[in-house]
């Protein structure tokens, strides 16, 4: 059984990149990442500077679990751009869409490409740009 997703935050500058982002992709492309463009389309909006330390953001540092395996994984979330590197997910995967916006304790159930269903909670958030000062990140 699917437990509804929580409530997420979104800084109104990553929301306008992401928008952004989105408005560039070819409707086929863009039609692939429908489940980042639902989640931004739900998520209660802040400034940066209001962003809580606790939240996901682009370029956050975060530790999450999978509560099936209990396996934590760290990564840094990014833009496409900035994917690829070690220790990097994109926001465009469909782990990094999880991620965005939830509060540390948090957990979400969320589709795998290959069918399935995983549940990830947010373990730690060990950078975070708002936190740390670095608005334009």
């Amino acid at each position: 059984m699917t437990i509804p997703k929580p409530p997420i935050l979104l800084s109104s500058l990553d929301l306008k990149r992401l928008e952004a982002l989105l408005d560039k992709m070819s409707p086929a492309e863009a039609e692939r990442h429908e489940a980042l463009a639902s989640e931004l389309a739900r998520a209660e909006v802040v400034e940066p500077t209001a962003m809580p330390a606790n939240v996901v953001t682009m370029n956050s540092r975060v530790t999450f679990e999978d509560e099936a395996t209990g396996d934590a994984t760290t990564v840094t979330l990014v833009y496409p751009s900035a994917a690829g590197a070690a220790g990097t997910v994109s926001i465009l995967a469909p782990v990094g869409s999880a991620l965005l916006g939830l509060a540390k304790g948090q957990h979400i159930d969320w589709p795998t490409p290959d069918g399935h269903e995983r549940r990830l909670r947010v373990l730690d958030i060990s950078y975070q740009p708002e936190a740390a000062g670095d608005l334009h990140r």
